[in-house]
C-alpha cells in the first residue's frame, strides 16, 4: 500500500515538473519571438527612468535662467550665461553707472541760469551732482528688460533696451561691467569668456529644457527678527543663487562646503556668529569661521514676485528653509517692451498734472528701480510694480504695489525730501512742469 502511494506521488510530481517545463519552454519560445520589441520597451523605461531621474534633479522649465548670444573679436559664442558668479536669472538685476543726466542739461541756458524763475531752481549739471548732493546716479534693470550690451569700451558701453532706445553709461564703478562671463554653450560645453575680449552680448529668449550649468534655484522661506517673513528666489551673501554653490563653514573637525542643493534649513545663532545647518538627509552641522555663516555674511536677498529684491541684512536674518522651486523665474518673454514712466502727480495746492515723468529728475523708464529701505531692510522695486507713491514727511514715503502691499519706505533719495522733484511732460509739444518733492501730496502711476 505504501509503494502504492509513493509510485502514485512521483507520478503526479512528475506530472507537474512536465507541466512547468512546458510553461517555461514556452515562455521562452514567445520571449525569443518578440525579443526585438522587448528589447526596445525594456531600453525605453531605461530611458524613462533616466529622465525621470533627471527631472527630480532639475526643475523642468528652465526659461527664467539668463541666455544669449557673446560676440567676441574672434568668436561667437551662444547659450547660458552667468554674470561671474553672480547673476543667473532675468530677474537678477544689472547695474551700472550713468554718465549724464540729460534732463538736468535740457534746462540750462547758456548763462547756467534757471529758464523758469517760478521754479527757483539751479540746473547747473556739476553744482547739482557734484557740490550739491555729492551722490552717483545709476541705471537699474532686470537683465530680462536688455536686448543688448554693445559698443563695449573701457570707459562706456551701450545698453539696447526692448523698445530699441540705447543708452550709454558707464562702465566703471560696478562690478556688472568688467567681470569675466560663464557660459554653457550650446555646442562646446562649459567656458569662461574674459570682459575685455567682448565686443556684444545679444540677449535671446532661454530654451524650455536647457541642459544646466549651476543646477536649479536656491529657493525658499526667509524668517526675520521683527521685519516679516519673505518666500522667493535666495541670494546667500548677495552671491550664491544655484543649488551647486557652496555654503562654506568650519567645525571642530575643519573646513565643511557643502551645496545648496543639500541644505534643508539654515538657522543662524543669537549673537550671529555661527549658524546651524540641516541636511535634506537629517544631518546636522554647526557651522562658524565664515562669511557664509557669521557676522561677515552681507545679507540675504529675496526676490519676491511683484515686489522686487529685498536685501535683508544679516543682524535681522533669524533663518532659512529651502525646497524646490516650482520654476526658474519670468522668461525672457515675460519681460514687456518698455514705454516710460507716465502717471499724474497730485501736488498739496490741489492741482494735478498728468503725463510722462521724470523721477527724481533722473529715473525715467518703468524698468529702473525705486530704492528705499525699512530700517536697515533694503528694497529694490521695479517702477512697474509701483501703483502709487504718498510722501509721509520728510523722511518716508507709502509704497503702495499693483499687488496690493502697502510698505512704508525712507532713508533713500527716492523717497525722502532728498529727492530733487518730478519733471511731468503734458505734451511733447511743451516745456514740463517741475514739481517739487516738497510740494507732491501723491503720485499715481498709470
Amino acid at each position: 500500500m505504501v509503494q502504492v502511494r509513493q509510485l502514485r506521488f512521483l507520478f503526479e510530481n512528475s506530472l507537474l515538473n512536465f507541466e512547468v517545463m512546458e510553461y517555461q519552454n514556452a515562455l521562452v519560445r514567445l520571449i525569443m519571438k518578440h525579443k526585438k520589441i522587448l528589447l526596445i520597451l525594456i531600453g525605453n523605461l531605461v530611458a524613462l527612468f533616466i529622465l525621470l531621474s533627471e527631472a527630480r534633479a532639475q526643475i523642468r522649465d528652465t526659461r527664467g535662467y539668463i541666455y544669449g548670444r557673446v560676440t567676441t573679436f574672434d568668436n561667437e559664442y551662444q547659450g547660458q550665461i552667468r554674470w561671474g558668479k553672480e547673476e543667473a536669472f532675468w530677474n537678477d538685476y544689472f547695474n551700472v553707472t550713468k554718465i549724464k543726466n540729460e534732463y538736468y542739461e535740457s534746462f540750462i541756458d547758456q548763462t547756467g541760469q534757471d529758464k523758469n524763475e517760478e521754479w527757483d531752481f539751479v540746473w547747473d549739471f556739476s553744482s547739482i551732482w557734484e557740490d550739491k548732493f555729492n551722490v552717483t546716479h545709476e541705471f537699474t534693470c532686470q537683465f530680462g528688460d536688455i536686448k543688448s550690451i554693445h559698443d563695449i569700451g573701457k570707459s562706456k558701453i551701450t545698453i539696447g533696451l526692448k523698445n530699441g532706445a540705447n543708452i550709454r553709461l558707464d562702465a566703471t564703478g560696478t562690478n556688472d561691467v568688467g567681470t569675466s562671463l560663464r557660459m554653457k554653450d550650446d555646442e562646446l560645453g562649459d567656458l569662461t569668456i574674459k570682459w575685455d575680449r567682448i565686443d556684444r552680448i545679444d540677449f535671446l529668449p532661454t530654451p524650455k529644457n536647457l541642459r544646466l550649468r549651476g543646477g536649479d534655484p536656491i529657493y525658499g522661506t526667509v524668517e526675520t527678527y521683527r521685519k516679516g517673513t519673505f518666500i522667493g528666489f535666495i541670494q546667500w551673501d548677495h552671491d550664491e543663487r544655484l543649488g551647486e554653490d557652496i555654503l562654506d563653514g568650519d567645525n571642530r573637525d575643519g573646513d565643511i562646503e557643502i551645496p545648496f542643493k543639500e541644505i534643508k534649513y539654515i538657522e543662524k545663532r543669537s549673537d550671529g556668529d555661527g549658524c546651524q545647518v540641516v541636511l535634506n538627509s537629517g544631518r546636522e552641522f554647526y557651522l562658524d569661521g565664515s562669511n557664509d555663516v557669521d557676522n561677515g555674511n552681507r545679507g540675504i536677498i529675496v526676490t519676491v514676485p511683484g515686489v522686487g529684491k529685498i536685501d535683508i541684512p544679516w543682524r535681522y536674518f533669524r533663518s532659512a528653509s529651502f525646497v524646490p522651486a516650482d520654476n526658474s523665474g519670468p522668461s525672457y518673454h515675460d519681460y514687456p517692451t518698455p514705454r516710460g514712466i507716465y502717471g499724474t502727480v497730485f501736488t498739496e495746492d490741489g492741482r494735478d498734472y498728468s503725463g510722462k515723468l521724470i523721477y527724481d529728475i533722473d529715473e525715467s523708464w518703468e524698468i529702473e528701480t525705486l530704492n528705499g529701505n525699512d530700517d536697515k531692510v533694503e528694497y529694490l522695486i521695479p517702477f512697474r510694480n509701483v501703483k502709487s507713491i504718498l510722501p509721509k514727511n520728510y523722511a518716508y514715503s507709502m509704497i503702495e504695489l499693483r499687488n496690493g502691499d502697502n510698505i512704508l519706505l525712507g532713508d533713500s533719495r527716492d523717497v525722502s525730501e532728498d529727492n530733487d522733484g518730478i519733471l511731468v511732460f503734458e505734451s511733447s509739444n511743451q516745456e514740463p512742469q517741475y514739481i517739487r518733492w516738497s510740494k507732491v501730496a501723491e503720485i499715481v502711476f498709470d
